[in-house]
């Protein structure tokens, strides 16, 4: 299953500077990768994310509203 890679330079929700978290996409203003919400989403709540993690709950839903939004796109193939 092919998936689009997304442009998170795009959502300013995020960061990603060399030398902090070896460059991952993180929340911007912390140190926790972006990747986290994807991977905790099916075992934990939007608010068990936002206690465990210190990020705020407009960070999350920007991230989600990112995610969903470049699923709109045509898709395009090679």
């Amino acid at each position: 299953m092919a998936t689009a890679t997304l442009d998170w330079s795009q959502c300013d929700a995020v960061e990603s500077i060399p030398g902090k978290v070896s460059g991952a996409w993180v929340f911007r203003g912390t140190r926790t990768p972006v990747s986290l919400v994807f991977e905790n989403l099916q075992d934990m709540s939007v608010d068990e994310l936002i206690d465990e993690y210190g990020v705020t709950r407009e960070q999350v839903r920007a991230v989600l509203q990112f995610a969903a939004h470049s699923l709109e796109k045509e898709p395009t193939y090679a």
